[in-house]
């Protein structure tokens, strides 16, 4: 890294570091929510500077929804992993012809 990038990151991290924890490495920006309940995307990743200020401006959607974190309030004790981490599968029963 070079002293302007150095600056730059210093800079990013001024602005938005109460929302985001900033790095770059050699060819990317990468920009991670703080807030692990938000409702977009945790983590930015971009070639350019200029679209990573964008996107922590205007943050795109979450992939896929929230999957719901042990103990939390919509991880309900009802789902098939919930209890053995394995899906469960319907019990066959011997038909009653077949006796």
């Amino acid at each position: 890294m070079n002293a302007p990038n150095d600056a730059l990151l210093a800079l990013l991290r001024s602005r938005y570091g109460e929302r985001w924890s900033i790095r770059r490495t050699e060819h990317l920006w990468i920009a991670t929510a703080l807030d692990r309940d938000a409702d977009h995307a945790p983590t930015l990743i971009e070639p350019d500077v200029k679209r990573l200020v964008q996107q922590m401006e205007d943050p795109p959607a979450r992939a896929g929804g929230r999957s719901p974190r042990p103990g939390s309030p919509t991880n309900s004790s009802k789902s098939a992993t919930a209890s053995t981490g394995r899906i469960s599968r319907p019990v066959r029963r011997p038909s009653p012809r077949g006796r």
